[in-house]
């Protein structure tokens, strides 16, 4: 499950529930932000703040929605733990992905 918010100028925050991002769970959030996605939200910030592990197929997951948004809109993650930070930095997600601090710092940078 994930959770949502909607804000203004077609930003959507999600951020999946548990504290863990991996093949047990990817693919129910896969399907529920690309339901999102399928929707009209083009503008998602992934707010990761709860979530304390991230494999392969969680990571999978979230290029998935990058790749499913395309040049329609934009993809950006927030809230990272160090962990999470790490695994960013080992995959070099971190070039891929624009990192804010929390949703708040996200949505204002969608917002410019």
């Amino acid at each position: 499950m994930i959770s949502t918010h909607i804000h203004g100028g077609g930003i959507c925050v999600i951020a999946p529930e548990g504290d863990r991002l991996t093949a047990a769970s990817a693919n129910q959030f896969r399907q529920q932000a690309s339901q999102l996605i399928d929707e009209g939200q083009s503008r998602l910030v992934i707010d990761l703040s709860e979530v304390r592990f991230v494999d392969s197929s969680g990571l999978g997951a979230i290029v998935g929605l990058l790749k499913r948004v395309g040049n329609r809109g934009e993809v950006v993650v927030c809230g990272l733990t160090d962990a999470v930070r790490q695994m960013f930095r080992i995959t070099r997600m971190e070039r891929v992905f624009a990192a804010y601090p929390d949703p708040q710092s996200a949505v204002e940078a969608l917002e410019r």
